[in-house]
């Protein structure tokens, strides 16, 4: 297994406390504040372990209150608000320095049978055929800002292969369309929900990106500010983290100095698995006075 991908076991991997009271860390990385995708995986974790396996979690609605402080642990409180005969809600609340950061409603059914449809697949093309990391690294690096280059440098825990990779150069994409590959680089456990607490790790990627595909611009671009203020996600069907999933998003919306971003995620076979939604801070930095 790669030393990213154990690393970010590690990290979802959340020390018990207490009941429903759990610690969780961050990556040493330089980052000046956690990844959003990070405290989100985290806090699914927390939630899932106060829930038997036989029902797992199929949405989840979060709020990003305050940025996170990578240099202390973050405590995860969870509120078992509700077990009932088809579903369970959990609400679990994340805190440092004494504030909440971080606030996530949870909730989970053993699924039923009934009628079945699902959105279709785009038709793009498969990630043999993309730029892998080391080439887009090679071509992206020298435009992004020092803490952000810090972190392409590293080992990653997510491999990305974009589909509209010409994005990065200025090309605009006017319908906000933008497709990427996205997988764990090492095998995982067979445990389904380290599948499904990696992938809300992996959920927080790119999104918030995409709504500025129409404009032909990124985050990577020392001009923007971002953060995210929300995030939702829903599990639809079973599926494997560490085989390609294909990420589609665009992005309805952005006024404001706010973008909305949403996504759907299949596995190869075109098989719809989850469904995310997320508005963020996509702020121009303002120019000092001389």
């Amino acid at each position: 297994m790669s030393s990213a991908v154990q690393e970010m076991l590690e990290i979802l991997d959340l020390e018990p406390l207490e009941v429903n009271l759990f610690r969780g860390r961050s990556p040493q990385s330089g980052w000046q504040r956690v990844y959003g995708g990070q405290v989100i995986g985290q806090a699914l974790v927390a939630a899932v372990r106060t829930v038997d396996a036989s029902r797992p979690p199929h949405s989840m609605h979060a709020y990003f209150l305050l940025p996170g402080d990578p240099k202390v642990p973050i405590i995860y409180d969870v509120d078992r608000i509700r077990d009932g005969k088809s579903f369970t809600t959990r609400r679990v609340t994340a805190r440092q320095h004494g504030h909440p950061i971080f606030s996530m409603l949870v909730s989970f059914h053993a699924g039923e049978p009934g009628l079945e449809h699902q959105a279709k697949m785009p038709d793009v093309p498969p990630p043999e055929t993309l730029p892998n990391e080391a080439e887009m690294r090679r071509k992206m690096l020298p435009t992004m800002p020092d803490p952000v280059r810090r972190y392409y440098e590293r080992e990653r825990p997510i491999e990305l292969r974009p589909v509209e990779f010409d994005r990065y150069g200025g090309k605009k994409y006017p319908d906000g369309r933008f497709h990427l590959w996205i997988r764990a680089t090492a095998r995982l456990p067979d445990d389904p929900a380290i599948h499904q607490c990696v992938l809300a790790y992996a959920s927080d990627m790119t999104l918030l990106d995409a709504s500025l595909a129409p404009h032909g611009r990124t985050l990577f671009e020392k001009e923007f500010m971002a953060a995210s203020l929300d995030h939702a996600l829903w599990l639809h069907r079973p599926f494997r983290a560490d085989d390609w999933l294909l990420y589609a998003q665009d992005s309805p919306n952005l006024h404001g100095a706010r973008g909305y971003s949403r996504g759907l995620i299949f596995t190869r076979d075109g098989t719809l698995v989850a469904s995310v939604a997320q508005e963020g801070l996509v702020r121009l930095r303002r120019e000092t006075p001389a």
